[in-house]
């Protein structure tokens, strides 16, 4: 158990690359001493219930339950009711699990009981045994929508799941985020933390929605601990998804110098791949401090050395 005056490492986190990362760092550091503010841009409604991608990806990773090879799901899980619903003519191109809808089955009766989103996801971390604490960025509505030439815009899930994360990207509409507010306890833990950590998720929708909300960025400078992000970008790629056609889509070079220079405001060291070592004098100009080793989470144990190089990092700028 962390020691109960331990000020807490906040991670900001969206997406599979964080739920890996936040993974291998309870086993770096005591899980009660970790909070995770998770992304809520890609919540949505599907077949009548409220899904919250993000905080379930990573509630079900820490409790070793996620679907190892997607990176989201509950392993093992089936798909009965998408299927029953197709039958009856419901578009089901988000393939929701049986065990994952009771999850948010669950979420959106407590919704409707008038309980907070925040309070809805500490009942589901409980509950599946999870002692990382998890927060979500926001309880206002923050969907995310990617946009097209032309003016045309859709939800990120719908870009992502139903048409496959075409490249034709102009840009992100984070407004919502913008119009939000945090939720409860959000600013606290950030003003309250000893060290803040930059999980490898996608900048654009995972760690850009969290940016957005008024009084972030505030609570960051506020807080007066290092801030330490990983890239999600390995040799001039993303590890997973399509933060690439995200980057590029607003203005952003796909490289690991390209993500330190859409930080550079408010973080203080960045951990780059070893395939990026010749970014490091770049990342370096921009007045952060770059660590180079393997970002390659193979494994929990690989994992666990990532997060362990990251708190090093913060270590010696504090």
């Amino acid at each position: 158990m962390a020691p109960t005056h331990a000020r807490p490492i906040v991670a900001l986190a969206g997406g599979v690359g964080a739920a890996r990362f936040l993974r291998g760092l309870v086993e770096a550091v005591p899980a009660e001493q970790v909070a995770a503010v998770v992304n809520t841009g890609d919540d949505a409604e599907f077949y009548g219930v409220h899904v919250s991608p993000d905080l379930d990806i990573v509630t079900y990773t820490l409790a070793d339950r996620v679907n190892r090879e997607r990176g989201y799901g509950i392993e093992g899980d089936s798909f009965g009711v998408v299927d029953a619903l197709g039958a009856l003519g419901h578009e089901t191109w988000f393939r929701l699990g049986d065990r994952d809808f009771a999850t948010c089955l669950h979420r959106t009766g407590r919704l409707r009981a008038g309980a907070g989103l925040a309070a809805v996801t500490d009942e589901i971390r409980r509950a599946f045994g999870v002692a990382v604490r998890i927060v979500p960025m926001s309880e206002d509505p923050c969907p995310t929508y990617v946009e097209f030439e032309g003016g045309r815009r859709v939800h990120f899930e719908e870009y992502l799941a139903r048409d496959g994360a075409p490249g034709d990207v102009r840009g992100v509409d984070l407004a919502a985020a913008r119009a939000a507010r945090p939720a409860p306890g959000v600013t606290e833990l950030l003003r309250a933390a000893e060290t803040i950590l930059v999980c490898p998720s996608n900048p654009v929708v995972s760690i850009g929605p969290i940016l957005a909300l008024p009084g972030l960025r505030e609570a960051i400078a506020a807080s007066g601990a290092p801030v330490v992000g990983v890239s999600p970008i390995v040799g001039g790629a993303p590890v997973k998804g399509p933060a690439d056609r995200l980057l590029r889509g607003v203005g952003i070079e796909v490289s690991a110098r390209g993500v330190a220079g859409l930080y550079r405001d408010w973080l203080h060291g960045f951990v780059i791949d070893a395939r990026d070592s010749e970014q490091a004098a770049e990342v370096g100009a921009l007045g952060l401090r770059a660590v180079v080793t393997d970002t390659i989470m193979r494994d929990r144990g690989a994992a666990a050395a990532l997060a362990r190089t990251a708190l090093e990092l913060a270590a010696q700028l504090r």
